[in-house]
């Protein structure tokens, strides 16, 4: 019995080893395949994923290709437009010049037989008006002027240095900045309290000034007189005077003055005006309404129509930030809605003449820095220089201008105005940002360039338009030489603003003139100058002051204007080390006693209180 049982317990301990082996089998049999498919699957996976990442390669490589043709495609085009647009100034530019070839024949006949020439025999007729060709002749009429020219303002500064081309040219101004050493600059003596809010105010005052009406009747009858701005009632003024006002009306100008006025302008010349929407807007609600249907989003720029673009430009993206300027936002008829752009902004002046429209040179402006203004987004100064802007960018922005310059005469405006030129930093768009009629702070800057020594200065061309005379003038041949970036040197203007908020009775302030920097980075008192003309280099500023001794500086008050060659700006368009160091030293030179709480409404000078205005 016992060995029955080992039998059978042998015979199923077999069976049961028999079956895991066989199981152990199928198990190997089965984890085999299992990874052989595994394996399959991954290299199945692994050339799907090789597949997949050879096609984006090529949709990239094609979309590559497809926009370096694209790319090609405009390249070509804008060269082709580029090369039109060449071409068609050269065409005008011969045109002009056949033109001016054929009115100095004209002009040579005419001279020969008015008996002004030298063969004998001729009769002699009396001409009232000349006819002048050319630069040449142009100069030499100008440096023999006899005609009284008066530019009122409250400084000379804007046209400064003028004088050295034009004779009998004199500037009116309250604020004595050279305390009497300039010989052509007036400045009444008796000068009584008066609260002035604006130039056209200041100049007003001056026009009926007892000391001012003496000095312009010693000069003559026949006189002419410009403004940096000026009212209906300053042309009143001039009418009784006797003195013709050479610019367009008062009304035609405050028109075109108008940030939504010039928009509109623009749009119609083909001129761009950053992405915005005109207007009136009440509350934050309407502005977003208005802002979303012209696609502008919600970072968005407001302006009013009038005022100095430091103080009635307002950012706004948010709630908070509107109900800071709500009330003068809400108080416009019309307004400027603006899609925010990271810009640079650029100026440029030009002339409408009767041959066409001059364009001067491009110069980058320094906006809103907290060392020269307390206002943000306020102009305080400008860079001129070759590299201001790119080629392409300088050679579409002249004609722009030149298109505003058309658009312009056709609203019977003629004579000087200056244009402000926003190029998007992202896109490389280029917009109008406004359109200044008259001479402007950057007039000062204009009219010492290279191509203002080699032919005229901007705002002689001016002149001519209002003067009794008759010229000929290749307008084309002279916009060929001032695009040229090799017409073009380097100088820089910073306004000196106060920025700190108090009021204080100055004792010392520096003088008019010319200084120079040292080595160790102070200032000193170099030399008199009449204006910036005769700086030497890069160690030497102009320095005009504004404030005297025993007036008062308070927050915004235009101290100065600081003079140079070079750049005062990086190219990042921050301020460089040395213009940093030209405004801390300056203001070193001024000192003042504070006013007493009680009674400083009584002391405090005329312009106390009011915008800054005395460079426009």
């Amino acid at each position: 019995m016992a060995k029955k049982r080992d039998k059978r317990r042998r015979a199923r301990l077999k069976a049961t080893r028999k079956a895991e082996r066989k199981a152990e089998r199928r198990d190997e049999r089965l984890t085999a395949r299992t990874w052989r498919k595994r394996a399959r699957q991954a290299v199945a996976a692994e050339r799907k994923a090789a597949r997949a990442a050879a096609a984006e390669r090529k949709a990239a490589r094609d979309a590559e290709r497809k926009a370096a043709r694209a790319e090609r495609r405009r390249l070509r085009k804008a060269g082709r437009a580029e090369r039109r647009a060449a071409k068609a100034e050269r065409k005008a530019a011969k045109a002009g010049r056949n033109a001016v070839t054929a009115e100095r024949k004209a002009a040579a006949a005419e001279r020969a037989t008015a008996g002004g020439g030298d063969r004998p025999g001729l009769p002699a007729v009396a001409r009232s008006r000349p006819t002048l060709v050319g630069i040449s002749e142009i100069r030499a009429f100008l440096r023999m002027n006899t005609t009284p020219i008066f530019f009122v303002s409250p400084t000379p500064f804007n046209l400064l240095g003028i004088d050295r081309w034009v004779r009998n040219l004199y500037f009116i101004s309250y604020y004595d900045c050279f305390e009497g050493s300039h010989p052509r600059v007036f400045v009444p003596k008796d000068r009584p309290y008066r609260e002035f809010q604006s130039i056209e105010e200041i100049n007003n005052y001056l026009l009926q000034d007892r000391e001012v009406i003496e000095f312009i009747h010693s000069k003559g009858p026949g006189g002419k007189v410009a403004f940096l701005m000026f009212d209906e009632e300053a042309e009143n003024l001039a009418d009784g005077l006797g003195l013709q006002v050479i610019h367009p009306s008062a009304a035609l100008r405050h028109r075109i003055d108008s940030k939504t006025v010039t928009t509109r302008l623009g749009n119609e010349a083909g001129v761009r005006s950053v992405p915005n929407v005109l207007g009136r807007v009440r509350s934050y609600r309407k502005l977003l309404e208005r802002a979303s249907s012209a696609g502008l989003g919600d970072d968005l720029v407001v302006q009013a129509p009038y005022g100095d673009s430091g103080r009635t430009t307002f950012f706004i993206r948010s709630r908070e930030d509107w109900d800071r300027y709500a009330q003068k936002i809400a108080a416009e008829r019309e307004v400027k809605v603006m899609k925010r752009v990271r810009c640079r902004s650029a100026a440029v002046e030009a002339t409408i003449t009767r041959h066409g429209t001059i364009v001067g040179p491009l110069m980058t402006e320094l906006i809103g820095f907290p060392e020269l203004t307390p206002y943000r987004g306020g102009w305080c100064g400008n860079d001129m220089w070759p590299g201001a802007l790119s080629d392409s960018h300088r050679r579409r922005a002249r004609r722009l201008v030149q298109r505003l310059g058309e658009r312009l005469a056709t609203e019977g405006y003629r004579g000087f105005f200056e244009v402000d030129v926003l190029s998007d930093v992202d896109t490389g768009d280029l917009y109008l940002g406004e359109i200044n009629p008259r001479i402007s702070g950057v007039s000062s800057m204009t009219n010492v360039t290279a191509g203002a020594y080699a032919d005229l200065p901007l705002f002689c061309f001016h002149l001519l338009e209002f003067l009794d005379v008759d010229y000929v003038l290749d307008v084309a041949d002279i916009n060929h030489r001032w695009a040229r970036a090799e017409t073009v040197d380097a100088w820089s203007q910073m306004i000196i603003k106060e920025v700190d908020d108090r009021v204080e009775r100055l004792t010392l302030a520096p003088r008019t003139g010319i200084w120079r920097m040292e080595p160790d980075g102070g200032i000193e008192f170099s030399r008199w100058g009449n204006d910036w003309h005769s700086i030497v280099d890069e160690t030497e500023a102009f320095f005009l002051r504004i404030i005297p001794p025993g007036d008062y500086r308070y927050r915004g008050a235009d101290l100065g204007a600081l003079i140079t060659r070079g750049r005062m700006q990086t190219d990042e368009f921050q301020l460089s080390d040395r213009g940093r160091t030209w405004i801390e030293e300056v203001r070193k030179l001024w000192a003042g006693v504070p006013l007493p709480p009680t009674g400083a409404a009584a002391l405090l000078h005329p312009a106390v209180g009011a915008p800054e205005f005395k460079f426009g």
